[in-house]
């Protein structure tokens, strides 16, 4: 059964609410989520280039639309993208993509899906779940709104990663099942 764009988006907007803000995993996400300034879409391409058309019009969309609209989009797709590792090797692609927009610098792209595995890292080690979406993800980020969110938590991206560690650590495998529990 394929799920509608609605299930996606209510899945999405869980995940977002219960762990990148409930867990404070992403400390910027909460102040443009409630400004209603996070677009999420769900793609329907079926192939690759159509995928890639969609990215196309998100990231021109992105750099012409005022922070204040838009400041960061998800998006977001159900079924192309099932083996994490295809995901990832298409991650190349997507650089290029911003590269071809002359955007480096501008925007970057942040990835997730819902079997993410950090390099050199277990498949089941809890690490990767801070990286874990319901649906593979790409998340097109305003560099200069990434920039001023570091500095305003102190300006160590890195100690954002060992704390998203930590939270998920004293979390645990089940309590990450708890949390995302549609109940």
């Amino acid at each position: 059964m394929e799920l509608t764009d609605q299930q996606v988006l209510d899945d999405t907007r869980r995940w977002i609410e219960k762990a990148v803000i409930g867990l404070n995993l992403c400390p910027f996400a909460r102040s443009v989520y409630v400004k209603n300034q996070v677009r999420i879409v769900v793609s329907r391409a079926r192939h690759v280039d159509a995928f890639l058309d969609e990215l196309d019009r998100e990231l021109d969309l992105l750099a012409n639309t005022p922070a204040e609209e838009i400041d960061t989009t998800l998006l977001v797709h159900p079924a192309l993208f099932p083996d994490f590792f295809v995901f990832n090797d298409f991650l190349n692609v997507v650089d290029e993509v911003v590269a071809e927009h002359d955007l480096e610098g501008v925007i970057q792209v942040a990835s997730f899906h819902p079997a993410f595995q950090f390099e050199g890292v277990d498949a089941d080690d809890i690490s990767n779940f801070t990286n874990r979406a319901p649906y593979p993800t790409l998340h097109l980020l305003r560099e200069d709104s990434v920039e001023r969110a570091v500095a305003s938590d102190g300006g160590n991206a890195d100690e954002i990663v060992e704390r998203n560690i930590r939270t998920l650590e004293a979390l645990g495998r089940q309590g990450w099942v708890d949390l995302m529990s549609k109940a």
